[in-house]
C-alpha cells in the first residue's frame, strides 16, 4: 500500500513546508488539485452538489500544478508527484505535453499525470478549448501524449489533434503513467482501457470496494487484466492499519491522506508532529 496526501485547499506556500516533511516520514507522494479560476457569473453546475455551486470560496487559491510539482521536486528526493486531476482537456496538447515533460525531467522521473474532462465550461471556453468535446478529446490525447514523449522527432494525427513532424524536448527520461479521474462509466472505461490507473475521491471502504471490482471487470473486458494498474483515492473510515491492509487486498493500491486536518495549526512544527505520528503509528505497521 502506497500512502500519499494532497495539496487542495492548503495554503500555496505550505506546499514546500509539507512536501519534505512527507518524503522525510516515508510517504509515497503528494498530489495537486487543478483549477484555472472562479468566475464572477458560474453557470457550470458542480457535481454532486445539492445547490450546483462549489463547496469552496471564489478566493480559495489553486496554484498551477507543475509550476508547484516543480518546486516541490527541488525539496525532496524521492516523493512522487501527480494530480487528483489536472483538467488536460481544458488546455492545448502541446502544452501539456511540454509541462509534464519538464517536470518528469526535472524530478527525475518521479511525476505521473492524473487526467479528468472537468465541471466548468467557463473555463474551457477562457482557454479557447470545446467543453462538448472534452471527454473525446480526452481519449485521444492520452495516446497522442504518449506518442510525443517519446523523444526525437514526433508527430501525431488524430481526429481533434494534427501536430507536424518535431521535437519537442526535453522528454521524459522514462514513460509517464496516465492515470483517470471520474467516476462516470466513461470515466472508468477510459481508465481501464487507455490509463495505467484510475484516481478516485474519497468514499467510505465499501463504496471503494465496488469502483475497485468495476475497473477489474473492465480491465478484464479490454484484455488488460495482467497489466500493472494503479488505483488511487482517499477513505472516509476512520484510520487504522488494518483498513488499509483490507484496501490492499481489494486491489487499491493507494491512500490519500492529510493527517494535519484537525490537528495542526499551520505552522512547520505541528505539520511535522502531525504527520509523523500518522508514520508511526499507520505507516509502520501496515508495512
Amino acid at each position: 500500500m502506497q500512502f500519499w496526501s494532497g495539496t487542495a485547499f492548503m495554503d500555496t506556500r505550505d506546499a514546500l513546508v509539507v512536501a519534505p516533511l512527507l518524503d522525510e516520514a516515508g510517504f509515497d507522494g503528494i498530489v495537486c488539485s487543478d483549477h484555472m479560476i472562479y468566475p464572477r457569473e458560474l453557470s457550470s453546475p458542480y457535481p454532486d452538489s445539492d445547490t450546483g455551486k462549489p463547496g469552496w470560496a471564489p478566493e480559495t487559491a489553486w496554484p498551477d500544478s507543475w509550476v508547484l510539482i516543480g518546486a516541490m521536486a527541488a525539496v525532496t528526493e524521492r516523493l512522487r508527484f501527480s494530480n487528483a486531476v489536472y483538467v488536460a482537456p481544458a488546455r492545448p496538447l502541446v502544452e501539456v505535453a511540454k509541462q509534464v515533460a519538464t517536470a518528469a525531467v526535472v524530478s527525475n522521473g518521479r511525476v505521473s499525470l492524473g487526467v479528468g474532462v472537468g465541471w466548468m465550461r467557463e473555463e474551457f471556453e477562457l482557454m479557447g478549448q470545446d467543453f462538448d468535446t472534452r471527454g473525446k478529446r480526452l481519449d485521444e490525447m492520452i495516446p497522442a501524449l504518449r506518442e510525443l514523449w517519446r523523444g526525437g522527432w514526433v508527430s501525431y494525427t488524430g481526429q481533434y489533434y494534427q501536430v507536424p513532424e518535431m521535437m519537442i524536448e526535453p522528454h521524459p527520461p522514462a514513460p509517464v503513467p496516465i492515470l483517470c479521474g471520474g467516476e462516470s462509466e466513461a470515466a472508468l472505461r477510459r481508465a481501464a482501457r487507455l490509463c495505467d490507473g484510475w484516481v478516485g475521491y474519497a468514499y467510505t471502504l465499501d463504496r471503494a470496494a465496488r469502483y475497485a471490482e468495476r475497473l477489474t471487470t473492465l480491465r478484464r473486458e479490454y484484455g488488460r487484466e495482467n497489466e500493472p494498474f494503479e488505483i488511487l483515492l482517499a477513505l472516509l473510515d476512520p484510520p487504522s492499519p488494518d483498513l488499509y491492509k483490507r484496501a490492499e487486498d481489494l486491489g487499491i493500491t493507494a491512500v490519500m491522506c492529510a493527517p494535519w486536518v484537525g490537528q495542526s495549526d499551520g505552522t512547520p512544527a505541528r505539520f511535522r508532529e502531525s504527520i509523523a505520528r500518522f508514520a508511526e503509528t499507520i505507516i509502520a505497521a501496515v508495512r
